[in-house]
């Protein structure tokens, strides 16, 4: 393995404080709970160690693996080979540009900046209080829920390049569509998002965000580890409504299965492999191909 004790050493040598696990059980980081071990995992606090880490990496020829909240990832059962990157709990700096923009670094938990946005009465990210992970994630992959998309509010976006320099991109060059962004073709690490808001009513502000988390609640299988909602929607369609359709709800293989309360969201029941959940997904595609004719894309990314 490339993985020498020099590497390991030389990335200690970063900062006394950098965080950095050999053998992680990937299963430990991911939502759905499923995942072997990465070769090594390093969570870096500031952007500073980060791009040491990066520079580090390029100079050795080692190419990362970058992990947010983990909510919306497929770890394979023999985990990770090489270097993980760990973003969750790293640059959480959130604060007010002006009185109505956000600026939000990335390991900030959606529901943070939902919540930090509603104790300073802006309106516009109710919607993101039930959303998993981080922003950094969101961004990466335009993150919504109960018609809203952070592509509404999104002004700017930072990011740092594998070699350690930095970009921004702004308005409209940041690509962001249905579950997708310019971030996903380009091989780099999202720093920090900007946000632009409106003035609203704090107490009406508060009772959207308690109507839509009673509405998840209700309807989503918030008591089994997933991965949020497995399927993009099919334009013109839902994907639950379809997999429901096609008799599907409570189908399993292994330990995953298709979640009774919402035929949306694939399920670890408590001994789910990743091999169960392809498995399932694909039992899943081909069932509701063959009745429809429409061919279900997984929205969950598998590593």
């Amino acid at each position: 393995m490339y993985l020498t004790k020099d590497i390991y050493e030389r990335l200690r040598d970063i900062s006394p404080d950098l965080v950095i696990k050999e053998q992680e059980p990937m299963k430990n980081h991911t939502s759905f709970r499923i995942g072997g071990p990465c070769d090594l995992m390093v969570c870096p606090k500031s952007a500073a160690e980060l791009k040491a880490v990066l520079c580090l990496l390029k100079d050795v020829g080692i190419v990362p693996c970058i992990l947010g909240g983990g909510t919306n990832v497929l770890v394979s059962d023999e985990g990770i080979r090489g270097v993980v990157i760990c973003m969750k709990d790293s640059l959480t700096e959130l604060r007010l540009e002006d009185d109505l923009t956000i600026v939000c670094g990335s390991g900030v938990s959606m529901a943070r900046l939902a919540n930090f946005a509603a104790d300073h009465g802006l309106t516009g990210l109710e919607f993101a209080q039930g959303i998993p992970g981080t922003v950094g994630g969101g961004m990466f992959m335009n993150a919504g829920a109960y018609g809203g998309e952070l592509r509404n509010r999104a002004v700017r976006t930072h990011y740092i390049n594998m070699d350690g320099s930095e970009g921004v991109l702004e308005g409209d060059a940041q690509g962001l569509g249905y579950r997708t962004s310019a971030f996903q073709k380009m091989n780099v690490i999202i720093t920090e998002a900007v946000f632009t808001l409106e003035k609203g009513d704090p107490s009406q502000i508060r009772e959207t965000m308690k109507d839509l988390a009673q509405k998840r609640r209700s309807k989503q299988p918030l008591d089994l580890p997933s991965a949020g909602s497995t399927f993009k929607r099919p334009e013109g369609h839902f994907a639950g409504a379809l997999i429901e359709r096609s008799g599907l709800k409570g189908f399993s293989v292994g330990g995953a299965m298709v979640s009774p309360k919402h035929a949306g969201f694939v399920v670890n029941t408590g001994d789910a492999t990743a091999k169960d959940v392809k498995e399932l997904i694909a039992a899943v595609q081909q069932r509701v191909l063959a009745d429809s004719g429409i061919l279900l894309e997984p929205e969950v990314q598998m590593i």
